[in-house]
């Protein structure tokens, strides 16, 4: 049976669809408070853009669900005189896929369109037959005749550059777009929250619903929000790779497979106690589970939650995702679906002041 509803499907693809960089996340965020706002408290909003809803507030004990606001993107790096745009990263970005994309560069006076280009196959010969996108070889064309004519639509060195790809549901059953990484933790967290208010379900701590900025470049907002809150215990949400696609090795990744349930990750950061009470539930509630192990660090919001505050014991719970930091980002519905309810369960499964040691 599916958690989500047409009203909440409608706000996932709105969500979506709105574009909110690394370090410009604001538009996204306002949106996501407006969805969650029925079902919460209260809410907050730190310096750098990290949203924040609360249910039961002002109790000792403080749990955390979490995912990331931001996508991935580029910036304006140089104007050539003849009008064309090169860039450098904002986050992970991709240059492989990057040549024939149409792109919307965001100005102070709206989205200016363009395209990434790419010399025609026919002018290609020789070693330029051999030629491979590289961050210092893709360009951005604006239609424009030069430098100044570029200057004049509001573009400059520093705009932020994404793809305009949108949502679309796949074969009735996956969502794909872009930025699927991770504001479709966010979506699933703000289900959470609407499914213990639909429910009335009454937790014995306060609940905070957290949606950080600057994942993409380095955990920075969660390490922010991680000390204003100071929670005692943190469940995050990410997105990991389905290897079951072409070329990709599930011995070197993980074997992990769209369509067959949330991830859980071993690591060093992840509190073993909190894990076991994870699957421990997941078994319980008949939800299916995959397995994960990271050798140092998840790369997640997992790690700056976890060493933040003298130690909060966290755990990941990750959505399987094809095709990551694409403009083609593909999840299984059933897998959307299994996140929100296993994070749901298991906030009832912890008690107020709950005891995490290990002996």
């Amino acid at each position: 049976m599916s958690i989500i509803t047409p009203k909440s499907e409608d706000f996932l693809k709105q969500y979506l669809n709105n574009a909110s960089p690394t370090g410009f996340e604001a538009p996204g965020q306002k949106l996501w408070l407006d969805y969650i706002k029925p079902y919460i408290d209260e809410w907050h909003l730190d310096n750098y853009g990290t949203a924040y809803a609360v249910i039961n507030p002002g109790k000792e004990f403080r749990v955390v669900i979490e995912g990331h606001a931001d996508e991935i993107s580029w910036f304006v790096h140089y104007i050539s005189d003849d009008g064309f745009i090169n860039v450098i990263r904002n986050g992970g970005s991709d240059h492989m896929i990057a040549p024939s994309k149409r792109v919307n560069i965001h100005t102070k006076n709206g989205i200016v369109k363009g395209v990434f280009g790419w010399p025609a196959i026919h002018t290609r010969h020789g070693e330029n037959s051999k030629l491979t996108p590289k961050t210092e070889n893709i360009f951005i064309d604006v239609g424009a005749k030069d430098k100044d004519e570029v200057l004049k639509m509001g573009i400059h060195v520093g705009c932020v550059i994404t793809y305009e790809d949108e949502m679309m549901v796949l074969n009735d059953r996956y969502y794909v777009g872009r930025a699927l990484d991770n504001r479709i933790g966010g979506f699933c967290i703000a289900e959470v929250a609407r499914l213990i208010h639909e429910n009335k379900i009454e937790l014995p701590y306060s609940l905070y619903i957290v949606n950080s900025v600057q994942e993409e470049v380095g955990l920075r907002g969660a390490e922010m929000v991680a000390q204003t809150i100071k929670p005692n215990v943190a469940i995050v949400t990410d997105v990991t790779h389905d290897s079951h696609t072409p070329l990709v090795n599930s011995k070197q990744v993980g074997d992990v497979k769209s369509g067959s349930g949330p991830s859980v990750t071993y690591a060093p950061a992840v509190h073993n106690k909190l894990l076991n009470l994870i699957i421990d539930t997941a078994e319980e509630k008949e939800i299916p589970i995959q397995r994960e192990a990271s050798s140092r660090r998840t790369g997640t919001d997992t790690d700056a939650f976890a060493y933040s505050n003298g130690g909060v014991p966290s755990a990941l719970i990750s959505l399987p995702l094809r095709y990551m930091h694409t403009t083609v980002e593909m999840a299984h519905k059933d897998d959307v679906n299994a996140v929100i309810n296993l994070i749901y369960e298991v906030l009832q499964k912890i008690e107020n002041g709950h005891n995490f040691k290990y002996f």
